[in-house]
């Protein structure tokens, strides 16, 4: 590990972030009884369900009661399902990419609306809600414009040349069991189902229950552009009590969550020998080098630090600095840090929100004051915020953490950065790469080259060079995912539409059969195709 205390700046008494200004509406002014109840009619629940209540974060108060199904209501969604899915196949696929198309403008033109539920259910800065409208609708374009490039049929080379036609086919897997979490309610429901719809699939959704009218909102939405209603279902409940009945009856998993949760979803998919693409936990980190533009280097890492409350799974953790210019940096960053207006309004101006439930702010306050009672030094933050609401706690710095302490090694999830010195880029990069976890990292440096140079030695899924996370989670053509324990599989780009497909080969013999013919004997058949296979690798066919 990385020296974590020589030539350390004296250690400063943060200051209190200011609050953002206040804004005029309200949580229970837009999450409206009446509005909770048109959605909650998109629940798959059936008879007299029990009843699951969610909290808004901002302010502590009851937001809404939303039916509860139960393993018979996921049984259901997928029968349901099944039966919509076979005529939605037989469209084709432009006109099934048509309503993504359709869903992208309808996005945009009324973001305001999930906007709204976004904050009022994560507590995050709205800021940081548009990047799941981006997010979205970046997905929907791009597989919209794209899908039928990706799915249609390809001509591949034949056992024998001239005499065998093969073409590759995608084929839909069926029905999509999807478990979407609490963090990213849109970004991580519809723009992961987008692919599986276009490729001709249905999906049966669970959403965390925190979290399920923007779900359903989105649900509703795609419905509004085209998307037949039956072919998406979302089911709520708890993990533990459906999580197990929507993988169970699932062609093909996709999993969004915790390291743990996924192995357990990773074992039930292989035991009925379905596949399943999980992107789970993270400990990202974040490379200053020597030559860096401090400025923005300290600029792009309060992004890659503090969007969304640190509540994101691509989001930095550890930061390694270069020691020549670590005391510069880290006076640029602390002030930035210091700085953010910390707010929960409905509106633009917070540039930080709240953490989304008690168990999170348990975690992030327990993270915190355990580093610091072992010695670690708060640069900035370090502390809840209960004068701004139940959920808030400060962009935190910590300066001196070790090994030892709970803080460098597992995952906070919340707004609490370590920082860490380096003398060679061989050391950041080992420093780096010193965790199970691989699913984002971040590069910084003036010489694009040599970024590009050392992000190709992070054992990261993404890695962007002078950016926080925005530019390759942005790059939807591009995949996106975990290695080592960060997970399994990608999304966007091509594997994130074709792990939704079969693949299938139809092969078609002309004129002569792969077998002795024309009187030839099995040796001399076998002669003669040996020469064969000589002269296929000598005039080098693939």
């Amino acid at each position: 590990m990385t020296d974590l205390t020589a030539d350390a700046p004296a250690p400063a008494q943060p200051g209190r972030n200011p609050a953002a200004p206040g804004a005029a509406r309200t949580v229970a002014s837009v999450v409206t009884p009446a509005l909770v109840a048109r959605l909650a009619a998109g629940v798959t629940a059936t008879g007299e369900p029990e009843c699951a209540q969610t909290v808004a974060p901002l302010t502590g108060e009851h937001l809404a009661t939303l039916p509860r199904s139960t393993p018979a209501d996921v049984e259901v969604a997928y029968e349901v399902a099944r039966r919509a899915q076979r005529s939605w196949a037989a469209l084709p696929v432009r006109r099934r990419a048509a309503v993504l198309l359709r869903f992208h403008d309808l996005l945009l033109r009324r973001q305001d609306e999930v906007l709204d539920l976004i904050q009022a259910e994560t507590g995050k800065a709205r800021l940081h809600a548009f990047e799941e409208v981006m997010g979205a609708a970046l997905a929907a374009r791009h597989y919209g414009r794209t899908a039928h490039r990706y799915l249609r049929d390809r001509r591949r080379g034949g056992a024998v040349p001239g005499l065998t036609h093969t073409v590759e086919a995608r084929r839909p897997k069926g029905v999509i069991g999807q478990i979407s979490p609490w963090n990213y309610p849109l970004e991580l429901s519809v723009g992961d189902a987008l692919p599986a719809f276009v490729a001709g699939n249905a999906v049966v959704n669970k959403p965390d229950t925190q979290t399920a009218l923007t779900a359903l909102w989105a649900r509703e939405l795609l419905v509004e552009a085209g998307l037949p209603a039956d072919l998406w279902q979302i089911v709520i409940g708890d993990g533990p009590v459906i999580g197990p009945a929507v993988v169970e009856h699932a062609d093909y998993v996709s999993f969004t969550g915790s390291t743990r949760t996924g192995r357990e979803v990773a074992q039930r998919a292989a035991a009925r020998l379905v596949g399943a693409s999980l992107e789970l936990g993270g400990k990202n980190a974040l490379l200053v080098l020597a030559d860096a533009d401090l400025d923005k280097a300290a600029e792009g890492a309060v992004r890659a630090c503090f969007s969304s409350a640190g509540q994101l799974c691509i989001s930095v953790e550890r930061l390694f600095v270069h020691r020549s210019v670590a005391d510069d940096f880290l006076a640029r960053f602390a002030a930035r840090t210091g700085a953010l207006r910390l707010g929960g309004g409905l509106a633009y101006g917070a540039e930080m929100g709240s953490l989304v439930s008690d168990r999170q702010l348990e975690v992030v306050t327990r993270h915190v004051e355990e580093a610091v009672k072992g010695g670690a030094t708060v640069l900035a933050g370090g502390r809840p915020r209960p004068d701004l609401g139940p959920l808030f706690f400060e962009p935190t710095i910590l300066d001196g953490v070790t090994e030892g302490m709970t803080v460098c090694a597992e995952e906070t999830f919340g707004p609490v950065v370590s920082v860490y010195r380096f003398d060679t880029e061989d050391e950041a990069v080992a420093a780096a790469n010193s965790t199970p976890y691989g699913l984002n990292s971040s590069v910084w440096t003036k010489d694009a080259r040599r970024g590009r140079a050392v992000a190709a030695r992070l054992r990261t899924g993404t890695v962007n060079v002078n950016e926080a996370y925005a530019a390759a989670y942005g790059s939807v053509a591009s995949p996106m995912g975990g290695m080592g324990d960060s997970g399994l599989g990608r999304r966007h780009g091509s594997e994130g539409i074709l792990r939704f497909t079969e693949g299938q080969t139809i092969a078609t013999q002309r004129l002569l059969p792969i077998g002795p013919s024309l009187g030839l004997d099995d040796e001399r058949f076998a002669a003669l195709f040996t020469t064969g296979l000589k002269a296929m690798k000598t005039f080098r066919f693939k």
